[in-house]
């Protein structure tokens, strides 16, 4: 699994994750449809990989729901660990990660929990 962009995004996510602060993330289910991956599933259990593509940890999927962008709980949003003050917060800063997509109120997002269970 690779969470957010290569970089300094990815770098910052991936240290919240083995920090224990992130515990869930947020995909388009559009972006899993056009890649042809099939959404994850409870007890999934996925390798995390860094910027360069090494194995930085295993983490196990613990919860998965396919949501309409409105229906976002903020339990959620927390659950990220990036820091967000509020639901409005974590939407203003997921509407600028996808600045390339139309986000609507229906936009169907895959909303992931997951646990932390190795570090490499």
């Amino acid at each position: 699994m690779e969470i957010g962009n290569p970089g300094e995004q990815r770098d910052r996510l991936l240290a919240l994750v083995l920090a224990g602060p992130k515990v869930a993330t947020t995909g388009l289910l559009e972006e899993y449809e056009e890649e042809g991956e099939a959404v994850e599933h409870v007890g999934e259990r996925l390798v995390l990989l860094d910027s360069d593509g090494r194995d930085s940890g295993e983490i196990e999927i613990t919860r998965v729901a396919v949501v309409a962008w409105s229906m976002v709980t903020w339990e959620h949003a927390r659950s990220e660990g990036e820091g967000d003050a509020s639901l409005e917060e974590w939407r203003e800063g997921h509407r600028r990660h996808w600045h390339d997509r139309q986000i609507t109120d229906e936009t169907l997002m895959v909303c992931l929990g997951f646990r932390l269970l190795l570090q490499a």
